[in-house]
C-alpha cells in the first residue's frame, strides 16, 4: 500500500477548486510553454509536452490558447520568459511544504510566497530545507469503477509500477518517477484510461492532523499557497484525518 490516499483526498479536493478558477489557463499555458522550449513542440517526441497537452484538452482548454502556448515556448511566437523555481517551507504544527513556481519574475515570486507562509502561521524555509523528506514519483489515478481489482493491479504492475493502492473507489498507480511516462503509456496500451497523472514530490513520513483547529490553520496555508498567479503545485507532508477533512468541506 503506498499511503497516498489522504493526500490524494486533499489533493483532489484541491483540483475541484482549481477548476473554478479562471487562472487554470494560465497554468496550463505555461506548463506547455516551458514543456515546448524543454523538448520541442512536438508531443510525439516530448512526453512532457504531450502529457501537458492532455491536461489542457481534458480542462476544455480552447485549442487556439494551447497552441500559442506551445508556439511561445518554440519560439514561433514572442513571449515572456519563464523560469521554474522550487521554495521550501514549514506551516503549522511542524507540516512540511514544497511550492513549485513557474514565474517570469523571480524576485516578486520569492517575494509573495514568503508573505504568505509569515501571514498563515509558517516560515520560508532554504533549498534542502524540507526536500529530504520526500521522494519523486509519479502517480497515476485511474477511477476503479468496471475494473477486476486484481486484475488492474496486476496490470499496472505489469506495466512497471511500484506500487498500486484502491480507496475510494480510486486506484492510485505509483512509478519511479523515471518510468512515469512508460507506465503511463503501457497502461494507455492496455486499455486502461486514467483520471490523473502527475509526477510529485510525496512525503516518505506523513503527520496525520486529527483536530479541526489544527487541519483549518494548515490548509488555509496550503490554499493560499495555491491561490497564488505564479504557483503551479504545493506538496505538503501531511494527511487530514477523514472526519475533519469532511468537516472542511462543510
Amino acid at each position: 500500500m503506498s499511503g497516498h490516499s489522504k493526500w490524494s483526498n486533499i489533493q483532489h479536493r484541491k483540483g475541484a477548486q482549481d477548476r473554478k478558477r479562471a487562472k487554470l489557463f494560465t497554468k496550463f499555458g505555461r506548463e506547455l510553454t516551458i514543456a515546448a522550449k524543454e523538448g520541442g513542440g512536438d508531443p510525439d517526441f516530448n512526453p512532457r509536452l504531450r502529457l501537458a497537452i492532455e491536461k489542457a484538452k481534458a480542462g476544455n482548454m480552447p485549442k487556439d490558447i494551447l497552441e500559442r502556448a506551445i508556439k511561445k515556448g518554440t519560439g514561433e511566437l514572442e513571449g515572456v520568459e519563464y523560469m521554474e523555481i522550487r521554495y521550501e517551507g514549514y506551516g503549522p504544527a511542524g507540516t512540511a511544504f514544497i511550492v513549485d513556481v513557474v514565474t517570469d519574475n523571480k524576485n516578486r515570486s520569492a517575494s509573495e510566497v514568503r508573505m504568505v507562509f509569515t501571514r498563515k502561521g509558517g516560515n520560508l524555509g532554504t533549498d534542502g530545507a524540507v526536500a529530504w523528506m520526500f521522494k519523486k514519483e509519479g502517480v497515476i489515478t485511474v477511477k476503479a469503477e468496471g475494473l477486476d481489482p486484481d486484475e488492474f493491479m496486476m496490470a499496472a504492475l505489469e506495466a512497471g509500477a511500484e506500487d498500486v493502492s484502491l480507496e475510494d473507489d480510486v486506484f492510485e498507480v505509483i512509478t519511479n518517477y523515471t518510468e512515469f511516462q512508460s507506465v503511463l503509456e503501457n497502461l494507455k496500451n492496455a486499455g486502461y484510461t486514467y483520471e490523473e497523472a502527475e509526477i510529485e514530490m510525496n512525503a516518505e513520513n506523513r503527520m496525520e492532523i486529527t483536530d479541526l483547529d489544527t487541519a483549518k490553520k494548515v490548509m488555509a496555508l496550503y490554499e493560499a499557497l495555491e491561490d497564488l498567479d505564479d504557483v503551479q503545485e504545493v506538496y505538503g507532508n501531511f494527511d487530514i484525518a477523514d472526519d475533519i477533512l469532511a468537516q472542511l468541506d462543510n
